[in-house]
């Protein structure tokens, strides 16, 4: 081959465009790939950013589902704690209901006398009496 077949060649593959393309490739190629790998890491991070900006929001949502689960919990348990305060008063009043009842029967119920201020009616007559 001799330089005119040569020169036919390069002249056919675009001529010195060609020539300029291939010496720039050859030149370039490690700056290229680094180029490459730089983009590839970028991108790669981005992703990662975005995975973690997810994340991040879904346990925020989390939190809040639970911040209303403690809420909802900790109303429950002061509407609990009212009923028992409640029932306590009412078992209460049953003692001292049944403490003062009458133990006369229904037709002398005008002369009623329940225990308690039976007692402290003798109390009552002890001290003036001693």
């Amino acid at each position: 081959m001799e330089l005119n077949d040569w020169l036919a060649i390069i002249g056919g593959f675009g001529g010195l465009k060609a020539v300029r393309w291939g010496v720039t490739f050859w030149v370039n190629h490690k700056t290229n790939a680094r180029k490459e790998d730089a983009s590839a890491d970028s991108m790669e991070d981005e992703n990662k950013r975005k995975q973690v900006d997810w994340l991040e929001e879904r346990i925020a949502q989390r939190d809040a589902k639970i911040d209303a689960l403690y809420v909802k919990l900790r109303n429950e348990q002061s509407d609990k704690l009212a009923w028992i305060h409640k029932c306590h008063e009412l078992e209460l009043q049953l003692k001292d209901a049944e403490h003062n009842r009458c133990d006369r029967p229904d037709s002398e119920c005008g002369r009623r006398i329940p225990p308690r201020r039976t007692t402290l009616i003798k109390d009552k007559e002890e001290k003036k009496n001693g």
